[in-house]
């Protein structure tokens, strides 16, 4: 990592006086992350004891309700049908077994149940079963969020008559790097569907995933597009990419851990009223690695031993790591 000069240093604490405060430039950001990394951790910790308790964390629970042959041709993701990743496709699940899950999720201390199905964009036909689970799910006393890619007109209308409190659309990347990712939409498709929740005052989760082979810049464009959001999300997911065989990616270096908790402080600073979630990587990073994210400003995780595909930390070994750091979860 290369240390900042004086004058970046004074960037990175003092923003110009005429950048409108909630509206961070990519040279802002950037400057953020070439901070030495103890004044970073400093800086993103000062921010999120005034906005959090610094030792809560929320968890939440994702189950895939429909997995596989997606059209989509994402180059990380398993669930793509032009790939062989040795995934099979299957059905949407019944409601009885999102329920099922649904309860296990919340006996585990799950506070939001969050179901992903793997389409471009939900039919009409597959939308009704998905509202009857966002129904069901909310009477057992959990936030419901669904991930159903691009909503076409109405769809967030109904979702919202459903009560569906959160909508996941992530960005993935920079605007600049999208191309070399994603093919079959573009980042504006993406915004798109984030306004259409917006408009229906469904809350917004979304966020990124760093380590698809980005550099610095890149990473410091996809915190700025998010932080730049109005509102920001409430909910920010900061993934590490999970390389999966078959994939474009799948030998993409592994990103430097620091690197990732530098992201996750850059994140806090930025969105100073967000949920920063830890999600996907974690089963791969060490216990100090996710003390580290914890201090930088993380304060949500994904619960449960799969997120949609890729292995996760079971809840085991969650409260194991918060028991050792004092954590409450929520």
């Amino acid at each position: 990592m290369n240390s900042c000069s004086t004058a970046e240093h004074k960037i990175a604490f003092h923003r110009p006086a005429a950048e409108p405060v909630g509206e961070w430039s990519t040279d802002a950001v950037a400057a953020l992350f070439e901070l030495p990394f103890a004044d970073l951790i400093f800086r993103a910790q000062e921010v999120h004891r005034k906005h959090f308790d610094p030792n809560e964390v929320q968890r939440s629970t994702l189950l895939s309700i429909k997995t596989g042959g997606c059209s989509e041709d994402c180059s990380y993701c398993s669930q793509s049908k032009r790939y062989n990743t040795g995934l099979e496709a299957e059905p949407l699940m019944s409601l009885d077994e999102v329920l099922n899950m649904a309860q296990q999720a919340k006996d585990k201390g799950a506070s939001r149940f969050c179901m992903g199905a793997a389409w471009r964009s939900p039919k009409e036909k597959d939308l009704e079963p998905v509202l009857e689970m966002v129904r069901e799910v909310k009477k057992l006393g959990l936030e419901t969020c669904v991930t159903l890619g691009m909503l076409k007109d109405g769809q967030a209308e109904r979702l919202k008559e459903a009560g569906l409190d959160y909508y996941n659309h992530n960005l993935d990347t920079a605007r600049e790097f999208y191309g070399e990712i994603v093919t079959t939409h573009t980042i504006d498709d993406r915004l798109e569907t984030i306004d259409k929740v917006r408009g229906q005052g469904i809350k917004v989760c979304a966020g990124g995933i760093v380590g698809l082979g980005e550099n610095r810049r890149a990473r410091a464009v996809l915190i700025a597009q998010l932080a730049n959001l109005n509102p920001a999300p409430e909910s920010v997911p900061i993934n590490g990419l999970v390389p999966i065989k078959g994939t474009p990616l799948e030998s993409v270096p592994t990103l430097d851990p620091l690197e990732f908790v530098r992201t996750i402080a850059v994140a806090r600073i930025t969105m100073p009223t967000s949920h920063v979630r830890l999600s996907a990587g974690r089963q791969q990073m060490s216990d100090e690695v996710q003390a580290l994210c914890y201090l930088a400003g993380a304060n949500s995780i994904f619960s449960g031993d799969r997120l949609l595909t890729t292995d996760n930390p079971d809840a085991d070994r969650d409260s194991a790591l918060f028991a050792r750091l004092g954590i409450r979860t929520v």
